[in-house]
């Protein structure tokens, strides 16, 4: 069920908004309405989500790599164990 909503938004936003929507083939209303679940949604899997005591008791037990990304360093120890 649709409810109307009464909004106070600056002229300029809404010129933007509402260019944005058409060159999207969207109405500003849903963009609006997808962007207030996308809010939602994300507050309820932050209530979701709980740390466990072990993991709260590992925080801050391994120092961060770097500016190497995973890719590399596996590469580098795949190299080191089957190209000896």
């Amino acid at each position: 069920m649709s409810t109307k909503l009464t909004l106070t938004v600056d002229k300029s936003v809404i010129k933007e908004a509402k260019k944005y929507a058409k060159t999207n083939g969207r109405s500003l209303s849903n963009i609006v309405e997808e962007y207030l679940k996308s809010l939602t949604d994300l507050k309820e899997e932050k209530d979701e989500f709980e740390i466990s005591p072990l993991v709260e008791s590992l925080w801050g037990s391994v120092k961060p790599v770097g500016d190497e990304n995973y890719k590399s360093i596996l590469t580098d120890e795949l190299s080191k164990k089957y190209l000896k």
